[in-house]
């Protein structure tokens, strides 16, 4: 076929806005497009499966291209400086990769990173209720000839022998074809780097079974074009393909057609926000693009994507609370290493009230509802919802104001291996996942994080307890079944709630630490100090108990974000210089130098004021007596900072004599409730109030149980919820409206224990259906949703006879 007719076909498949406009142009030309001229993808029809089971849903399929262009542009990179990918002097890793590609980098000055994305693009096209996507890489490019070794192959591996890449077993190619419209049309156009060659292009399709083939075939597959057997080809010098700011020479374009996205509109807003979440510190940055025929009074075509890493960084005063945020990095004997790094965010940004905030907050950052994400050279491999937040670290009122990330890039890489899944959407069900959660709850759920739950917790509760004589007839005087209230009493203890301290002693003891604490500091972009917290005459000896940890301060000058933000970051290095045989044996000669995560487990984490905390837990290799040599170095640029210690290891530490317990454990009290109005008032709290701290409150709610720890601990009740008002309607007369509010308060909270007690003894657990899916569910939840069906009605009008007439 001439080379004027190739590019003539190719021109009009690139034309086309979506899938419908691609059949016509396969209806076109019936002569070329015979089936003689399809190829089973990977050669090989039984890859459906294959192509069908990858990522669950279009964004992070989406990713997978993103990262082949990112793997693309840097393999140019390599070739252009004449280096083999595979050879010992090619990079081990891609930060190394970055370093020496990009030897002056500015990437984060606006316009230099707009210059760079240039280089990767996603562009829309088509109608803006049927999407198509574009995307255009500069890098390494593909011979025609070879295109049924890189885009059109599956479980190859070509790239497992090259480091500085993402991608390993070209499934990243093909993840995407499941949500191209219906008929899963994908084109592909190449020409290598160096100008060598012709400029190759194919399209693939699902493969449309015959009657025949349906009767003999379980399944369909994909197929791919090309002509007498070659991949069809023509020269070029360029061509315009309505690329931004720039023709195509040589590289990748890629089309997509009809690509699925729900919820997504403007590709260079919605996109990049879905994109920069699942890329949270890509390598290079990469442009989205809007059409300005599908939204002419977008007033931003083009928005640069550089990860959600940066834009936290370069939002932060908006809508982080800075003065929370940390990190933490974990060396463990058997993960390696692993930073963990919570960005908190704030209960108000601007002039927003706490649910706009939020809603805010959410759309900004959490368009995937990933609250804990797992990256792996800055993508992210796996993630976890806001349940992991509420139900696993049991902080329920953090659980839409905080995102953990968890850089497994240092991971040692057999263990890393069993983590993810090849798809690189979701963490694999086995032991690996479970030891690195278990590793994450017990770090989480103590120090700065559950700090900062107790401060927003005794925020919430500073105002509004009531604990009065309602609450005490109702615990005393309530003639009741029995049985019922043997279950009561089996859940709660019924006397009189200890006397609470006044709110005026709340607020000056809140005070007075606070006065306590508020030692200036005043932060150094770099340390220009660094010394351990122990009194020693020489060098600090630390002893560590054999089946315990131990933990050692450092003094420090340096801001709290030294080890977290992007632009010249630190770190503090931990490493054994040498040690000494077990002191029992007699041995005195020095051992050789060993990595600190071999003999002990560490915890390192961020400055925080002025302070750096490391703590150190032996594992099984070391022995009692066994005495190490430790160097803490706190990098700084040109003039590192050094700590020397000692560190041996010391006798288990004795348990201490357990308080005497009784055998049955005593139930706890009941809890008090707390009155909720639309606005602010003495002794209650607002909607506003409650939202600061992840409840949401409005005019459908009744009530919200707050549970922690496995206990009821409050119980909110609306006193501005439609069924309380709609109930009032009828009386005019002040004693009457005040009698209503009384039963309804009793109504809430009486039956509030009673479904709580029942629920508990019962031990049930919660799923509901979202969707046509079972997801997790709490108690809270099922408490909420009972109240808010039609049961607070039904208690207010029927069966609160005896009830009342006990508490008149």
């Amino acid at each position: 076929m001439k080379e004027v007719l190739l590019k003539q076909l190719f021109e009009e498949l690139y034309a086309a806005g979506n899938e419908a406009a691609v059949d016509l142009v396969v209806e076109k030309h019936p002569d070329i497009f015979i089936q003689e001229n399809w190829s089973p993808y990977g050669d090989d029809e039984n890859y459906f499966g294959v192509i069908e089971n990858q990522q669950a849903s279009p964004i992070p399929a989406l990713v997978e291209k993103l990262t082949n262009s990112i793997d693309a542009v840097l393999m140019k990179k390599c070739f252009e400086l004449k280096i083999d990918p595979k050879s010992s002097e090619a990079p081990k890793s891609m930060d190394e990769a970055i370093t020496l590609f990009y030897p002056n980098n500015n990437w984060d000055l606006r316009q230099l990173q707009r210059k760079q994305a240039e280089n990767i693009q996603i562009l829309a096209d088509g109608r803006k209720d049927e999407t198509s996507l574009i995307i255009f890489d500069d890098g390494e490019g593909q011979h025609p000839e070879n295109f049924d070794k890189t885009f059109l192959s599956l479980l190859k591996g070509n790239k497992t022998e090259i480091h500085f890449v993402q991608g390993k077993f070209n499934m990243g190619g093909s993840g995407a074809l499941v949500f191209c419209g219906k008929s899963r049309y994908q084109l592909i156009g190449s020409k290598r780097f160096d100008n060598s060659g012709n400029f190759g292009f194919t399209l693939i399709r699902r493969h449309k079974r015959t009657q025949q083939e349906q009767q003999i075939k379980r399944h369909t597959w994909y197929e791919y074009f090309r002509i007498e057997g070659e991949i069809p080809s023509f020269p070029i010098e360029e061509l315009d393909l309505n690329l931004y700011n720039r023709k195509f020479k040589t590289g990748t374009i890629i089309k997509l057609y009809s690509y699925r996205m729900k919820g997504i509109t403007d590709i260079s807003r919605d996109l990049n926000l879905s994109l920069n979440e699942y890329l949270f510190e890509p390598a290079l940055p990469v442009f989205t693009i809007e059409k300005e025929e599908r939204y002419p009074k977008t007033p931003q075509m083009q928005r640069e994507l550089y990860g959600l890493k940066r834009r936290l960084e370069k939002q932060s005063e908006t809508y982080l609370d800075s003065e929370w945020n940390f990190s933490e990095t974990y060396l463990h004997e058997t993960m390696g290493a692993v930073k963990v790094t919570a960005y908190i965010f704030k209960s108000r940004i601007e002039d927003k009230n706490a649910k706009e905030t939020k809603t805010a907050i959410r759309r900004e950052f959490f368009k995937n509802n990933m609250s804990v994400m797992y990256s792996l050279n800055g993508q992210v491999q796996a993630s976890e919802s806001t349940v992991f937040i509420s139900q696993a670290l049991d902080f329920q009122l953090l659980k839409d104001h905080i995102l953990l990330h968890v850089d497994c890039s240092k991971m040692n890489p057999e263990f890393r291996d069993e983590l993810f899944m090849a798809s690189r959407d979701r963490l694999k069900d086995g032991d690996e996942s479970k030891e690195l959660k278990t590793l994450l709850i017990k770090n989480l759920t103590k120090g700065k994080l559950a700090e900062l739950y107790k401060f927003r917790k005794d925020n919430l509760s500073l105002e509004g307890e009531n604990t009065n004589d309602l609450l005490k007839e109702m615990a005393q005087s309530l003639s009741i079944n029995k049985e019922l209230m043997s279950l009561i009493q089996q859940t709660f203890k019924l006397n009189t709630p200890k006397k609470e301290k006044s709110k005026q002693e709340q607020i000056h003891k809140k005070e007075d630490a606070k006065e306590k604490d508020e030692t200036p500091f005043n932060p150094k972009r770099f340390p220009s100090a660094f010394k351990i917290k122990v009194s020693s005459d020489g060098t600090p000896m630390i002893k560590v108990p054999i089946n315990g940890e131990k933990l050692v301060k450092f003094e420090t000058d340096v801001e709290n974000q030294y080890f977290d933000r992007i632009d010249e970051p630190g770190d503090l290095q931990i490493s054994i210089l040498n040690s000494r045989e077990n002191e029992t044996t007699g041995g005195d000669r020095a051992g050789m130098p060993k990595d600190a995560g071999e003999l002990m487990n560490i915890i390192k984490s961020s400055p925080d004021k002025g302070i750096i905390k490391i703590f150190f837990n032996p594992n099984k290799e070391v022995k009692v007596g066994d005495t190490y040599e430790v160097k803490a170095t706190l990098t700084n640029p040109g003039n590192d900072l050094e700590q020397f210690f000692m560190v041996k290891i010391v006798d288990a530490e004795q348990p201490k004599s357990p308080t005497p317990k009784e055998t049955n454990e005593e139930p706890s009290g009941l809890p008090p409730y707390i009155l909720v109005y639309k606005e602010a008032r003495d002794g209650a709290k607002s909607f506003d109030d409650l939202e600061e701290n992840n409840i949401s409150m409005d005019y459908p709610n009744i009530m919200h149980p707050q549970i922690e720890n496995d206990k009821l601990d409050k119980i909110f009740i609306n006193m501005d919820s439609s069924v309380l008002k709609s109930y009032k309607s009828r009386y005019r007369a002040e004693k009457q409206l005040l009698m209503a509010d009384k039963k309804y308060i009793t109504s809430v909270y009486f039956h509030t224990l009673m479904l709580y007690a029942i629920t508990k003894q019962k031990k049930y657990t919660f799923s509901k259906s979202e969707n046509g899916e079972n997801v997790p569910s709490d108690l809270t939840e099922y408490l909420k949703d009972i109240f808010e069906s039609h049961y607070s009605s039904f208690l207010l009008s029927f069966g609160m006879g005896e009830l009342m007439q006990s508490l008149d």
